[in-house]
C-alpha cells in the first residue's frame, strides 16, 4: 500500500515547530515509516508538486504568499496548520496593530519605501485557504504532532483539548498564577499543552489560541476575586490572539 505522501511549508516563522518534530526522535523513525515526505526543507533537498497532505508552519504576510498557499492547497487533500504562527497568526500578528508604514520604516529604515516591501496584513491559514486540522502551540508540543499525524493518516478526527489550561494546571496542583497577583490566560486559552507555562512558574501566554466557546463568566469572576480589569486581560491577548 502506497504511504501518503506529505509535504512541509514554511512561510513567516522561526522555524521553531518544525525543530520539535526532530525531538521525536525515535518517534520520528515511527512517524516516517507511514508516511513519504516529498517536500521539507529542513530535511531533505527534495521538490514536489504532488503530494497529499500538506503541513504549513507560519502566518502568511505578502500577497505573493497567500498565492503560494493558495496553489498548494489545491494540490493537497489534507491542510495542517503547525503551531501558533499558522493557527492564530502568532507573534507576527502584533504588526496589525501598527501603522504599516511606521512598521517598514522602524524594520527598513532608510529603505522603507523600496517597492517589493510589502503592506498586507499578517494572517493565520485559515484566513487565507480552507485547513483541516490545526495543531496548536508555540512551539508545538512533538508527542502531539505524532498523535494528530496518525490520526489523520487512520482517516479520524483527531481529539484536541477544547478545554482551558486551568484543568490541566489543577491536575498538576499548581498554585494558580493569579495568587502571585499575575495575569494568566489559562481559563479562556485552550489546554493540551500539559500546562507547561505554569508549572514553569510563569502565567499562560496563550500560544494554543482561544477556547472555541471560553466561558469568559467565569474568567471574568477570576478577575473580580483577584482585583484585575478587562484591560489587563486584554493586555495580555495582543501577543498571540489579536484579532485585528
Amino acid at each position: 500500500m502506497d504511504r501518503p505522501r506529505v509535504a512541509i511549508f514554511d512561510f513567516a516563522c522561526c522555524e521553531g515547530c518544525q525543530l520539535q518534530l526532530y525531538n521525536l526522535e525515535e518517534g520520528l523513525l515511527d512517524v516516517l515509516g507511514l508516511i513519504e515526505p516529498v517536500e521539507w526543507r529542513e530535511a531533505i533537498s527534495d521538490q514536489s508538486d504532488s503530494y497529499d497532505i500538506a503541513v504549513i508552519e507560519g502566518s502568511i504576510t505578502r500577497k505573493e504568499d497567500e498565492e503560494r498557499l493558495k496553489d498548494i492547497r489545491k494540490r493537497a487533500k489534507v491542510m495542517i496548520a503547525l503551531g501558533a504562527c499558522a493557527t492564530i497568526g502568532g507573534v507576527n500578528k502584533l504588526k496589525n496593530q501598527f501603522d504599516f508604514g511606521e512598521v517598514r520604516r522602524t524594520v527598513y529604515g532608510k529603505d522603507a519605501e523600496a517597492p517589493h516591501l510589502d503592506t498586507a496584513r499578517v494572517k493565520a491559514v485559515h484566513e487565507v485557504v480552507p485547513v483541516e486540522v490545526k495543531i496548536h502551540g508555540c512551539p508545538i508540543d512533538h508527542f502531539e504532532f505524532g498523535t494528530i499525524l496518525k490520526s489523520v493518516l487512520a482517516g479520524k478526527t483527531p481529539s484536541i483539548p477544547n478545554y482551558p489550561v486551568c484543568v490541566e494546571c489543577k491536575k498538576k496542583g499548581n498554585i494558580c498564577r493569579y495568587e502571585y497577583n499575575e495575569v494568566c490566560l489559562g481559563p479562556i486559552t485552550r489546554a493540551g499543552c500539559g500546562a507547561k507555562c505554569p508549572t514553569g512558574g510563569f502565567w499562560c501566554f496563550g500560544c494554543r489560541g482561544l477556547l472555541d466557546n471560553p466561558n469568559v463568566d467565569a474568567a471574568k469572576e477570576v478577575m473580580d476575586i483577584y482585583g484585575k480589569t478587562v484591560d489587563d486581560l486584554s493586555g495580555r491577548l495582543l501577543l498571540f490572539n489579536n484579532q485585528s
